[in-house]
């Protein structure tokens, strides 16, 4: 089969592999039919950090399964499935409470190489997320939305729903790439009815109108926070701020922007944790990390988007094949796409 290999940064080709086979306990094999790139997939393509050579990646993906452990009950070969990046066991403390990102019981090195023809994934059971019907019963930009559900929209929704966001409440959205846009989905969601977007990008501000956000600031540093703050009840501050980029500026940037009491959900991997101690001053809360997705998309996302709520397939501005994986990557590195969709027959 086709997958996408890692062969050292600033390259990732396609090869022949051998097909995965079920091997285990819980386990499904599944045939991809869509996948795409992520913003932390450029991590180790730009060689920010370390990958072993000769890997397959991604882990973002929807398909059909194609057969399953006899321990597997849940789902059936036909099926149709978000393939989450998580891989939560749906028994454990951390599952229980809504947080399978950070399961107890998964595997060392969890799944992979989602961008292939076909992908084994674990715990089945209770990992993946039925979607009615069959691929063929959905247009290309439902797939697209459906897509979104392995990962960007339920890490964007996880931002909003750590941040606490209530029915009428003002929120701040830093970071205007696939997360962030979702992020405004998510607060929307949650019933935000003042959304601020912090965007630099003409083509990622109007789609984060289209997604729900009711003002653009444009501007950078001390005149943002000003920006912001003259957008909010007395100058006070947003009422939740979604840090969806990583850095440690954008945190310490959450914390001036927020109103005494406010809560900022994150879901940008920092790079360094923030050394101010202005979040204490203003009793503001700090709370978020790697998202969970097979709870969220049962219980709210997927419905959203089979109902036409949603359309979060937006982020995704290229289209590729997997033969042309090089050029998914390097249209998101160079920031020619949001990002980049991968169409697999």
């Amino acid at each position: 089969m086709k997958a996408a290999v890692f062969i050292k940064p600033g390259q990732v080709e396609i090869q022949e592999v051998p097909k995965p086979q079920i091997d285990g306990d819980n386990q499904a094999l599944i045939h991809v039919v869509r996948a795409s790139v992520c913003g932390s997939d450029l991590w180790w393509y730009r060689g920010i950090t370390e990958r072993t050579a000769n890997s397959l990646v991604g882990h973002e993906a929807i398909g059909v399964i194609e057969e399953v452990s006899p321990d597997v009950h849940n789902f059936h070969p036909g099926d149709f499935v978000v393939v989450p990046f998580t891989h939560g066991c749906g028994h454990c403390v951390a599952c229980l409470n809504g947080f399978e990102g950070n399961c107890l019981n998964q595997k060392p090195g969890g799944n992979g190489g989602y961008q292939a023809e076909f992908m084994k994934y674990e715990p089945a059971n209770s990992g993946l997320v039925k979607i009615p019907g069959k691929p063929e019963d959905y247009t290309d930009e439902q797939l697209a939305s459906l897509q979104t559900l392995s990962d960007v929209m339920a890490t964007g929704f996880h931002a909003a729903k750590n941040a606490e966001i209530k029915t009428g409440a003002t929120v701040a959205v830093i970071g205007d790439g696939a997360v962030g846009l979702c992020g405004v989905i998510g607060a929307k969601l949650l019933g935000a009815e003042k959304i601020i977007l912090l965007s630099h990008h003409e083509d990622r501000a109007e789609l984060g109108k289209q997604f729900g956000a009711t003002d653009i600031v444009s501007t950078k540093g001390d005149q943002a926070v000003t920006d912001v703050l003259a957008l909010t009840k007395e100058n006070a501050g947003a009422d939740a701020v979604l840090e969806c980029v990583g850095a440690t500026s954008a945190i310490e940037q959450a914390g001036q922007i927020a109103r005494p009491g406010a809560v900022i959900g994150r879901v940008g991997v920092p790079q360094t944790e923030p050394k101010s101690n202005q979040l204490f001053w203003k009793n503001i809360g700090l709370r978020g990390g790697i998202a969970s997705v097979t709870k969220p998309d049962k219980e709210i996302l997927l419905q959203a988007v089979l109902d036409g709520k949603i359309n979060s397939g937006k982020v995704f501005t290229k289209t590729f094949d997997l033969d042309h994986i090089e050029d998914a990557y390097e249209a998101m590195s160079n920031r020619e796409a949001i990002k980049s969709l991968l169409i697999i027959k």
